[in-house]
């Protein structure tokens, strides 16, 4: 079974500014490991990116539209440029991931609830083995939780949906295998 490892909106107008994302440099670390050992396995690496509206810090080209400059990116990893949370609407993931003859997905990035969700759910939906990286995903404080708590919840959520035919599994950075 074909893996990826897709790294979902980790860019610089998301990540360097105030407040920045509940453990942000940590989970970067996390990501950056996650990454590296893939590519070591000859395992494809996708950085999924938001293109935002006209004006908005997302906008394309803009200096917040940029991947994160930390990131440690690889000439062979691939980006796919997407317009709303989900990663598979309007974009060239679903080809480009059939192409690649991937059938297991390994997901981690930003933004928890929105982006990180709706791509684990739409690929759980769509027949992938989903794994999400439960500490390789993050948030921001919002209205009505905390990150902590939106992260510790939808790390719970996820892990209990019901996919009896390829159940989703959330695990620890340290515990994900790549293999060719």
């Amino acid at each position: 079974m074909g893996q990826a490892l897709l790294i979902v909106d980790v860019q610089a107008g998301l990540f360097l500014c105030e407040p920045a994302p509940y453990q942000a440099q940590a989970v970067l670390e996390r990501i950056n490991g996650l990454a590296a050992r893939a590519r070591a396995q000859e395992v494809p690496v996708l950085y999924i990116q938001h293109d935002g509206p006209p004006g908005s810090g997302l906008e394309p080209g803009c200096l917040g539209w940029q991947l994160h400059p930390g990131l440690q990116r690889d000439e062979r990893d691939r980006v796919v440029r997407k317009s709303a949370c989900d990663g598979f609407l309007d974009t060239e993931l679903a080809l480009l991931l059939s192409e690649l003859d991937v059938q297991e997905l390994f997901i981690c990035g930003y933004a928890t609830e929105f982006c990180v969700d709706t791509l684990v759910r739409r690929a759980a939906s769509e027949g992938f083995a989903v794994r999400l990286v439960g500490d390789a995903h993050t948030t921001k404080d919002r209205p009505v939780l905390k990150a902590e708590q939106i992260i510790a919840h939808h790390n719970w959520l996820l892990a209990e949906l019901i996919q009896p035919q390829r159940p989703l599994q959330v695990l620890p950075a340290a515990q994900v295998v790549f293999r060719r």
